[in-house]
């Protein structure tokens, strides 16, 4: 069964490289074996897809597909490794051509828009009013963003792409913009957006108001604040943890927020806590981590006396991603009070539901004002989502990054792409900062750009597209590849192919 996996994944990299027709049925083969052998041999193959991905990026149902075949071999167990980074590099790129299609489609009469796999040439029409030769690309864009989305979810699910994700903040800021635009639209995005917000947090400051003691606490794939709570509780509370006061979680809680199934005959935990923010603001249970506030640098937490009792269901919001909570280390009596010197007084913020207590004032019917509301996206950024993401730390790269690890890759990478005919380049401007008003885009006209040299601008302009400023550069070779675009925009293959 290896040999024929390894035959049929040779296969794939050949024809993705060629651009051959025979391409689809040779991905539908590693689909059907990749369930079936080691998982060292899933290793070989993601090292041997790393390349031919990048070079197949210009035709993008070759790409998307391959995306799709990648994610497919981390769900079974294989390493993301750097696919996964150049799965989301993608994505950043054809997301931005998605969303700049969804901009079109509403400015050119709204409605329900199109599936991404029924995508059509009478589409690309319509939004070319919009975005005239940038069309072509926008449109690729939408037809594509489920794949990607599908793929990309499999990759945020490694913890050593997530770790690479946060080491690189600008990129992670960009790419949850976008996938936050696109989840307006396709619910299949609003996963990876939350699984995005997970790689935003490593490293919490935790403070106990009843023993004014503090720690900074280390975590990955905590999802939600019901999962934080309950592994919190149990790296504190007891002997067994920092000894704080309090009642230990039932261990199997505990193990159905790391990495079990939650037992049905203990699936509801009780709070130890009201979980407050460091800047006094209610927190609780229902966000995530990185609704946790930033104070003076730092994610601060306040575990507060509860002020209401509450319970929830045991185990994880995402079950395929294990859960994991280290305290790393303990403040010192003079940094503690120094933090307790800027926070809220004990028991100024309380549950929001909790009942009203003698001593406020019966005249104000308000309800307490520090009740936490998740975060909120902004307007997605369409600057270029171009720049590589910092590569995974080489004790996160499992199998690890030197191809001779597991001895010589079995597979031979044929990379080179045919020579595309010449198209016609296509002009790059400055993007769209995210405060620009989107009403701008319908009328927008160019600038008059002096030829180089000539010191004038009034000698000479260059006319750029319609839409220009919304999308990265058209692609070399967009009009000409058979692969590049849906069904409708595919003429035969070349002879001989």
């Amino acid at each position: 069964m290896t040999e024929e996996f390894r035959a049929a994944f040779q296969r794939v990299l050949d024809t993705a490289a060629a651009q051959a027709p025979d391409f689809p049925d040779a991905v539908h083969d590693v689909f059907r074996l990749s369930t079936q052998v080691p998982l060292e041999e899933l290793g070989h193959a993601m090292e041997a897809l790393t390349p031919v991905l990048s070079d197949c990026e210009p035709a993008a149902g070759i790409a998307a597909d391959l995306s799709v075949l990648a994610g497919a071999l981390v769900e079974n167990g294989a390493p993301a490794g750097q696919v996964g980074l150049e799965v989301l590099r993608q994505l950043g790129s054809y997301g931005q051509a998605a969303v700049a299609f969804m901009h079109a489609w509403d400015k050119t009469g709204g409605g329900r828009l199109p599936e991404p796999g029924d995508t059509s040439g009478e589409q690309e029409k319509r939004v070319e009013e919009v975005l005239g030769e940038n069309a072509p690309l926008a449109t690729i864009g939408w037809w594509t963003s489920l794949r990607y989305g599908l793929a990309a979810k499999a990759m945020v699910g490694d913890a050593g792409v997530r770790a690479a994700l946060r080491a690189d903040a600008g990129a992670l800021e960009g790419l949850t913009q976008i996938v936050h635009a696109l989840s307006t639209r396709l619910h299949e995005f609003v996963e990876l957006g939350e699984l995005l917000r997970m790689a935003e947090v490593e490293y919490l400051l935790v403070l106990d108001r009843v023993s004014w003691r503090g720690f900074r606490v280390r975590i990955d794939g905590v999802g939600d604040n019901f999962q934080l709570h309950t592994l919190l509780a149990d790296a504190l509370i007891g002997k067994e943890g920092r000894r704080l006061g309090g009642n230990r979680p039932d261990p199997r809680w505990t193990a159905a927020c790391m990495d079990a199934a939650a037992d049905p005959l203990a699936d509801e935990v009780t709070g130890e806590w009201d979980l407050v923010g460091g800047n006094g603001e209610w927190v609780g249970n229902e966000v995530t981590p990185a609704d946790i506030p930033v104070v003076d640098g730092e994610r601060v937490l306040v575990l507060e006396p509860q002020s209401l009792t509450h319970t929830w269901r045991a185990g994880r919001r995402h079950p395929h991603i294990p859960g994991f909570l280290e305290v790393v280390g303990e403040l010192s009596a003079d940094e503690a009070t120094a933090w307790w010197s800027r926070m809220h007084p004990a028991g100024s913020v309380r549950h929001p539901h909790a009942p009203r207590i003698e001593s406020e004032e019966e005249e104000d019917p308000r309800p307490p004002l520090h009740f936490g509301v998740a975060a909120h996206f902004a307007e997605a950024d369409s600057g270029p989502m171009s720049a590589p993401f910092a590569a995974l730390p080489p004790e996160l790269t499992d199998p690890p990054a030197d191809p001779d690890a597991f001895g010589p890759s079995p597979f031979v990478a044929h990379t080179e792409l045919p020579e595309p005919d010449p198209a016609e380049d296509l002009p790059v401007s400055e993007p769209v900062g995210r405060d620009r008003d989107p009403e701008q885009w319908a009328g927008w006209e160019p600038e008059p750009v002096s030829e180089p040299g000539t010191g004038s601008t009034e000698e000479s302009v260059t006319e750029e597209a319609p839409g220009a400023s919304l999308l990265p550069p058209m692609p070399e070779g967009i009009r000409d590849s058979w692969s590049w675009g849906p069904m409708w925009k595919w003429p035969p293959p070349p002879p001989g192919r």
